[in-house]
């Protein structure tokens, strides 16, 4: 896609689950509020979001302290496998690692989640048309903010695979139209205190 302004996407993974995923935790509506808060001077045009519980309850809190922004519900925004690599293209030294994460995975999700993925890229990434830059925020899960940071650090496919992200941490990517997309802040958890930071991150690797 070619066009004459910059895209500004805002990233999210959703505020904490509780243990059966059925909505947020008291601790992850304060950190989808918390991160509302952080963004309510930000033109958004639009909030994307994945249809579950989890994300869409993320996204309706945060909208309460956004103002008047179109909540758009999304599969694309979804969560879902993004892409299922061969053996041959990962290291060696961590291809048994990968590959017995991704085991649980379904023939269905193996088919579907790269369709979707490549629908998030044709959707959400990229310059826009017009003069005026565009900044659009999406609600989802770690895969799709870790297939979308591959896509703007040039990656191969299977690298989605280890880059995670916490709960209600912010990533912003610009797409500019005359050179390569910029990570301009990634796992940003500032509008956290520290209480609210890394959760989603097993305990050991808390900084």
């Amino acid at each position: 896609m070619t066009g004459t302004a910059s895209r500004y996407l805002y990233l999210v993974r959703h505020g904490e689950a509780t243990p059966d995923e059925s909505g947020l935790t008291e601790a992850g509506r304060r950190q989808a509020a918390l991160l509302g808060e952080r963004l309510r001077d930000v033109p958004l045009a639009a909030v994307h979001h994945g249809p579950l519980p989890r994300a869409r309850q993320t996204a309706h809190l945060m909208g309460e302290r956004l103002g008047d922004v179109p909540l758009r519900v999304t599969e694309t925004a979804g969560d879902y496998v993004p892409h299922v690599p061969q053996r041959d293209e990962l290291p060696p030294d961590s291809a048994d690692l990968f590959l017995r994460f991704l085991d649980g995975a379904t023939p269905e999700e193996r088919e579907r989640g790269p369709v979707l993925a490549r629908r998030a890229l044709a959707e959400f990434t990229g310059p826009v048309a017009g003069d005026q830059d565009r900044h659009e925020l999406v609600v989802t899960h770690n895969f799709l903010i870790a297939w979308l940071v591959r896509d703007a650090l040039y990656a191969p496919e299977w690298r989605w695979l280890g880059l995670n992200h916490a709960n209600a941490a912010l990533t912003v990517i610009r797409y500019p139209p005359d050179r390569p997309a910029t990570v301009l802040v990634s796992n940003d958890m500032r509008h956290l205190p520290a209480a609210l930071r890394w959760t989603g991150f097993p305990p050991e690797t808390h900084v």
